[in-house]
């Protein structure tokens, strides 16, 4: 009897197939994980607007959002989803962080961004953290008549909000008034200095009496017209430069302690009495 004929076995051309499965199957494994983290960083996100809210209406502000905030940000501004990251997110309204900045002002920075979020809106002030530490920008418009040092009383519950940071904080601040660069020249302010100083003064008088600010706290720093954040030769230029500046500053800058004397205005030499 003959023996049937053996065939020859094919090669296997689809051996990759296996390899295939398996690299989809890790690649699926990755996304999956990566979509898991994402999804945490967001409810954390959540949480944290939830917490501030929370805090607005409460009152507690600070214990809660150093509680919600948590860990550190490392030196690149990056981590626990409060910065940029890795699935995390930039948090809205929190312009400006500087990677040299205090830490320790961020949850004041988160805080008074939320409860003067009307005020930033409609351009009265803008908050931003820089080295020196957080700067709380108040447009001369809406807090002072033009070429006077009296607070508008209209300003005085947005002020409140920020009173209320500065008192539950050790830090010292730095009242800072700026003017543009076109001269004044009356019988009460014979220049801008003189101005900017009696706004920032006045801006002490109201934290510190109104409000319950220890003045020795506080300092003032007329600057008139020597350090503008805008070109002094347009209008919305010179209408930046006129403002006074908050500066809740870094523990690590020190800040005088008494605050700048009131400008005095000049007073005519007294006539000679007649013999």
């Amino acid at each position: 009897m003959a023996r049937k004929k053996k065939h020859a076995e094919h090669a296997n051309h689809e051996r990759w197939l296996v390899s295939y499965a398996d690299f989809i199957t890790l690649l699926f494994a990755f996304f999956v994980v990566m979509f898991a983290s994402s999804q945490t960083d967001k409810a954390k996100a959540q949480h944290i607007s939830d917490a501030v809210t929370d805090a607005l209406d409460k009152g507690g502000m600070e214990a809660v959002v150093h509680e919600v905030l948590g860990g550190t940000v490392d030196e690149k501004g990056k981590g626990n989803a409060q910065m940029k990251g890795p699935g995390g997110s930039e948090p809205k309204n929190v312009p400006n962080i500087e990677p040299a900045a205090n830490k320790e002002l961020l949850p004041k920075l988160i805080y008074l961004n939320k409860a003067l979020e009307a005020e930033i809106r409609d351009g009265k002030l803008e908050i931003s953290q820089e080295p020196r530490g957080l700067v709380i920008r108040l447009a001369q418009g809406w807090f002072f008549p033009s070429g006077d040092d009296t607070v508008d009383p209209k300003t005085y519950e947005a002020l409140k909000k920020i009173a209320g940071i500065i008192h539950d904080s050790p830090n010292q601040i730095r009242l800072e008034g700026h003017t543009d660069s076109r001269p004044i020249h009356t019988a009460r302010f014979p220049s801008n200095y003189y101005l900017s100083s009696a706004r920032g003064i006045a801006m002490l008088n109201l934290l510190s009496q109104e409000f319950g600010i220890d003045s020795q706290r506080l300092a003032v720093v007329g600057y008139a017209d020597t350090v503008p954040i805008a070109p002094n030769d347009t209008e919305e230029g010179r209408v930046k430069n006129r403002r006074v500046e908050i500066v809740i500053l870094n523990q690590g800058i020190a800040a005088p302690r008494a605050a700048a004397p009131a400008p005095v205005p000049p007073t005519a030499p007294a006539p000679p009495k007649k013999k």
